[in-house]
């Protein structure tokens, strides 16, 4: 039985500072960033707001989806949240709705 995943990014404000990461509960995920529970890079930079996020069927797609979009330089990524959130928006509301 496959164990869903997602791939999402956090940044402080637009155009701020991207962080990329994966898990398989993204609510809780979310909430440790929000409330800098997580040492590292999100905590440091006070990356709080989900900006994008994608859903995936295995949690082991969404960790290569991850590692792949790491790579990625940061143009890819700004395109990315922006073709879906062009207003960097807090997407938080909408996953504990």
């Amino acid at each position: 039985m496959l164990k869903p995943g997602f791939v999402y990014m956090m940044a402080n404000r637009r155009n701020g500072p991207i962080y990329i990461g994966s898990t398989s509960d993204l609510i809780q995920r979310v909430y440790q960033h929000r409330n800098r529970l997580i040492e590292g890079f999100t905590k440091t930079y006070h990356c709080c707001l989900l900006v994008w996020f994608k859903a995936y069927d295995d949690i082991q797609e969404a960790r290569d989806a991850e590692r792949r979009m790491k790579k990625w330089n940061r143009p890819w990524k700004i395109k990315r949240i922006e073709n879906g959130n062009p207003d960097w928006r807090d997407l938080w509301p909408d996953i504990i709705a």
